[in-house]
C-alpha cells in the first residue's frame, strides 16, 4: 500500500495529510484540523473530549476513524487519528467554532443543491457547465468534455449488456484502455495531479 505524506498550511497552521493509493483517498490528521478550527491550546485533549461526547451521542464517526503513521514535530512517525474527506466534513459539523461555520454553511448548501438535482437532474448538467466556464475552460473544451462523457456512457452501457459488472470489471477495462493510449493508468494520473 503506497502512501504519500504532505503538509497543507491553513491560516499559518500545518495540517498533516496522507494519500493512500490503494484506497485512492486523502486522510487528514484530526488533531491538526481541530487545532486550526478551535485555536485550542491542547487539540489532543479537545479531540479526546469530543470523541467521548460523540460516542455518547451514538455517532459512528469515532468508530470509523482510522489511525495511520504520520510525522510528528520530532520527525518520528506515530499512529495518528485520521479522517477521510467525508469523515472530516462530519467532524467539522461537530465542532462549535466560528472558523467551522463557513464549512458548515457550505455543507448545507451542497446538500440542498444535491437534493434539488435529485428532483431535476438537468440542474446538475447546468451547474457542471457553469463550473467549467468559471474555471476558465473554453466552450469548445466543454463540448469535447461532454462528448467524452457521452461516449463513456455508451461504452459502459455496452459493457453492461455483455454481462460485465460495475466496479472491478469497469476499473480493469478503463485501466487497459487508458494505458493503451496514454501509457499511464488512471491511478498514475491521480498521483501526477497531486
Amino acid at each position: 500500500m503506497e502512501k504519500l505524506n504532505e503538509i497543507k498550511v491553513f491560516e499559518d497552521k500545518k495540517v498533516r495529510t496522507l494519500w493512500v493509493e490503494e484506497q485512492e483517498k486523502w486522510y487528514f490528521s484530526i488533531v491538526d484540523v481541530i487545532a486550526v478550527l478551535t485555536d485550542s491550546p491542547n487539540p489532543r485533549k479537545y479531540w479526546s473530549v469530543l470523541k467521548t461526547r460523540l460516542k455518547a451521542e451514538g455517532s459512528q464517526l469515532t468508530t470509523n476513524c482510522s489511525q495511520l503513521k504520520m510525522p510528528s514535530a520530532d520527525g518520528k512517525y506515530y499512529l495518528t487519528d485520521v479522517a477521510d474527506t467525508e469523515q472530516l466534513f462530519r467532524l467539522i459539523q461537530s465542532i462549535p467554532s466560528p472558523k467551522a461555520e463557513p464549512f458548515k454553511l457550505w455543507l448545507a448548501q451542497v446538500a440542498s443543491e444535491r437534493l434539488d438535482e435529485m428532483q431535476d437532474p438537468e440542474l446538475s448538467i447546468d451547474r457542471a457547465l457553469q463550473q467549467y466556464l468559471n474555471l476558465g475552460y473554453s466552450e469548445n473544451w466543454i463540448n469535447q468534455r461532454l462528448k467524452s462523457i457521452e461516449v463513456r456512457k455508451e461504452l459502459t452501457n455496452e459493457w453492461k449488456k455483455r454481462g460485465l459488472k460495475e466496479g472491478i470489471h469497469f476499473a480493469t477495462l478503463t485501466d487497459i484502455i487508458t494505458k493503451a493510449w496514454s501509457d499511464k493508468t488512471p491511478k498514475e494520473y491521480k498521483i501526477l495531479k497531486v
